[in-house]
């Protein structure tokens, strides 16, 4: 009986060395899958204050990249929010899609005409975000409603 206890303890001992090796082996290979590289997004913050028909300055997008664009008007009866993700392309003009206020809209499209519509971002659809050349966008107030300054925010996430 003592011998035969012996071999099993001769053999257990380099059994539970392999199963650890085994077991290291298999956890680095799971850790060296699930390592992943996060990296923090760039974001702009634009504050606009408008008086009818005005504009505000010219603001450029990250070029050959998705840029989430995201505004809302703050002024009273006005709020609104809307969003594009919006790629620039450099020379040439813009592609964008979306949502703006006012139930199911989506918005959509591509340009690099001054002028050219992106996105509402107040519920009476009067200050938007435009193409202000092939390069640039803008946010422009079309009120009309005694002369009131409307404002809000623009951010971009790239």
């Amino acid at each position: 009986m003592k011998t035969i206890r012996m071999r099993i303890q001769k053999f257990s001992r380099p059994g539970v060395i392999l199963l650890a090796t085994v077991v290291v082996i298999i956890s680095s290979m799971v850790v060296a899958n699930a390592t992943q590289t996060i990296t923090t997004p760039n974001a702009a913050f634009i504050t606009y204050n408008l008086a009818p028909g005005a504009s505000s300055a010219a603001i450029t997008p990250a070029t050959s990249r998705s840029v989430l664009v995201m505004g809302c008007c703050t002024t009273a009866n006005f709020e609104g929010i809307g969003q594009v993700s919006l790629m620039h392309n450099p020379g040439r003009y813009f592609e964008w899609v979306g949502l703006e206020p006012g139930g199911n809209a989506i918005t959509g499209g591509f340009g690099g005409t001054a002028g050219v519509h992106i996105v509402y971002i107040d519920v009476t659809h009067v200050v938007d975000i435009q193409v202000a050349s092939r390069d640039t966008i803008l946010i422009h107030s079309s009120n009309s409603s005694g002369g009131l300054t409307l404002a809000g925010n623009v951010t971009l996430v790239w």
